[in-house]
Order: structure tokens, then C-alpha cells, then sequence
């Protein structure tokens, strides 16, 4: 079997991934930098404070859902109490493990030498 390697062309492969031979995105693309070099589209903190906010207003949810339970209203059934209470759960436990993700990344990248 022969085996040939192909010269490497760093600005062909960089315009391929939207960017020029500087790193920056290239402007006038769709997905890439605006006119005025911002980033188009919801950013990453946007995304992570809304899915936070989001376990939040689920955590509260089922909390308010177990006092009315506590107080015996009759609006609410306990087995809507229980799931709700597990979903705040559920969505609390994906929350710690993105956060320790993204520590353990953080951790990653601070040791690398540069």
C-alpha cells in the first residue's frame, strides 16, 4: 500500500472553518462575525443563564407545590408534587454535573503550557 501525504494549506483550511489566516471569523458569513465583530446569535452565558434560571424556576416550582401540599389545598395532588420534586432534582443534578465540567475544563486549560 502507498501511502502519500498531501502538503498541508493552513488558509485553505481555515477558510473552510469560516476563519481567515489571522484566526478571526471571516465578516459577511452566515454563522460568523457581524459588521461590528460581535458574535451573531444567543452567546454561551445567555444559553447558561437561561437553562439556570430555568432549574431554578423548576426548583421553586416544586417547592410552592409541596407547601400547598403541607397545607392540604386540595388543587394540588401529591403524585404532581412528587414529579415535580423529581424533575428539580433531576434538572439540579445535570446543572452540578456541567458546572464540574466546566471546572474540570477551566482546571484543563490554566495547566497547559502555552
Amino acid at each position: 500500500m502507498d501511502v502519500t501525504l498531501k502538503p498541508f494549506n493552513f488558509a485553505q483550511a481555515a477558510a473552510r472553518a469560516g476563519l481567515g489566516v489571522d484566526g478571526m471569523p471571516l465578516a459577511g458569513k452566515a454563522g460568523s462575525a457581524t459588521a461590528a465583530g460581535g458574535v451573531q446569535g444567543p452567546g454561551f452565558q445567555q444559553a447558561l443563564s437561561q437553562a439556570l434560571r430555568s432549574v431554578s424556576d423548576t426548583q421553586n416550582q416544586a417547592s410552592d407545590m409541596q407547601r400547598q401540599v403541607q397545607m392540604g389545598s386540595p388543587t394540588v395532588s401529591l403524585e404532581e408534587t412528587m414529579v415535580a420534586m423529581q424533575k428539580a432534582q433531576i434538572g439540579f443534578q445535570a446543572t452540578l454535573q456541567v458546572r464540574n465540567k466546566l471546572v474540570s475544563a477551566y482546571s484543563e486549560i490554566m495547566n497547559m503550557t502555552v
